[in-house]
């Protein structure tokens, strides 16, 4: 999902056609325009593996699958976990709403719902959901639930210790770190020998790979290495 949250991709599972439509009305007036439909918790599995939506509106009385063992079974796969999911449904008894969270929902919204209610606590999950995962320097973008970096919007291809740097020095932009500091970042729980050479051997790679855009990770003579700050 990139920063504007209109491109997110939004599911809807709702087995009552007019009820599906009218939620796709809803959203498609507030300028989401990736929308998908499922009106069973099966066929929406399918849709779910192929197509990861960034967030799913799921009724919790769907046939084939219902809504709390579907919540379930993206939540238990590591691949989909990270899929936000509202629930929307007319159960409102407390131990349904307490179940909904138990099952790996992070909203439960009531039928009857307000359009500008539903509007509003999608936006605040989405914008929630773009801050956590992304972080961004000049015009370099990284994903961390997909691992993935972006340079204008181009798709550039590291390792994983290359990210792992990149990571470190976006999140902490004009702080010098030490090579030793670099190698606990790259070490992390698994023991994993790497010397403070192959750590220069690293930088060095990653620029190359950023291109133009390497110039901005400074060597500090006798110190690191820094991210430049945007008004040097």
């Amino acid at each position: 999902m990139s920063n504007n949250i209109t491109d997110a991709k939004i599911l809807i599972v709702e087995d009552e056609p007019q009820i599906n439509r009218l939620v796709e009305l809803v959203l498609q007036s507030a300028g989401y325009y990736k929308i998908r439909k499922a009106y069973d918790g099966r066929e929406a599995l399918n849709l779910i593996k192929i197509e990861k939506p960034d967030l799913i509106l799921l009724d919790i009385m769907i046939p084939e699958i219902d809504g709390f063992e579907l919540c379930k079974m993206i939540k238990n796969d590591n691949n989909l976990k990270s899929v936000q999911i509202i629930m929307l449904t007319a159960k409102k008894m407390e131990e349904d709403i307490l179940k909904g969270f138990e099952s790996g929902a992070i909203d439960y919204i009531s039928k009857p719902f307000s359009n500008r209610i539903l509007l509003a606590r999608i936006k605040a999950h989405l914008l929630n959901s773009t801050i956590n995962t992304q972080k961004s320097y000049k015009n370099i973008t990284l994903d961390n639930l997909r691992k993935s970096v972006t340079l204008d919007g181009k798709l550039i291809k590291l390792t994983k210790f290359e990210y792992i740097i990149l990571e470190t020095f976006i999140t902490n932009v004009g702080i010098v770190f030490s090579r030793s500091q670099l190698l606990s970042y790259l070490r992390g729980d698994d023991g994993f020998n790497v010397s403070e050479r192959a750590m220069d051997v690293q930088i060095v790679n990653l620029r190359k790979k950023l291109g133009d855009f390497g110039s901005n990770i400074e060597t500090v003579r006798g110190l690191g290495y820094k991210l430049k700050e945007c008004n040097e």
